[in-house]
């Protein structure tokens, strides 16, 4: 598992004065993830979904941004750290012997997945829309697989992660996009059309 680095984001060029709360938004080129066709969920989401019934709800929902004011801004820094603290880093195969196993954290352990899972819960138990909290995979910068959060918001998509410590846009990360889950149902996913030159323009699509 990287390291966390320690990067800044100014927050007041993400937050305007706009009231708290959730609406829906047109997405704007740029600010936004491109999403394409339908794909299927990864296969260790699938495993998760098995294991954790309660957790998968097949339900559908209108897709919705949430609105962010400095308070929800700062809450969503607040619990992506706090998130980042608790868990340690632990591969699939030292804590549950196999190559990739999804789960919520272990005795305070986990690798990218279960700081992903574990963010998502947190934030829809303290009031955070579903539709706006999304399962995200990635290739990171040694074009390894990774997870990350995307919180869809005004301002566009936010990406929550054990890599970096800031919460900054999708555009800002050093990753390439493969898919995430559909903003109307969790069960189902969408591929990404991510075509911007990264530190990561290497990777295989």
């Amino acid at each position: 598992m990287m390291k966390l680095l320690k990067t800044t984001i100014i927050a007041s060029a993400l937050i305007m004065s706009t009231a708290a709360g959730i609406s829906t938004a047109q997405a704007e080129p740029g600010r936004f993830m491109d999403m394409k066709t339908k794909v299927k969920a990864p296969i260790g989401y699938t495993q998760f979904c098995r294991d954790n019934t309660w957790a998968c709800s097949d339900e559908n929902y209108d897709p919705v941004v949430v609105r962010l004011d400095e308070t929800l801004w700062q809450k969503l820094i607040e619990i992506n750290a706090e998130v980042n603290r608790r868990v340690r880093p632990m591969t699939d195969e030292d804590l549950f012997g196999k190559v990739e196993h999804w789960s919520y954290p272990v005795d305070g352990y986990g690798d990218c997945e279960e700081y992903v899972l574990e963010k998502q819960r947190v934030l829809i138990e303290a009031g955070w829309p579903k539709s706006a909290l999304l399962i995200t995979v990635a290739k990171d910068m040694q074009n390894s697989g990774h997870a990350v959060l995307t919180v869809r918001t005004d301002h566009g998509d936010m990406i929550l992660d054990n890599q970096i410590e800031a919460v900054l846009p999708w555009y800002s990360t050093p990753y390439r996009y493969i898919k995430r889950q559909s903003a109307s149902s969790a069960m189902k996913w969408t591929g990404i059309s991510d075509q911007r030159v990264t530190t990561v323009s290497s990777v295989t699509r």
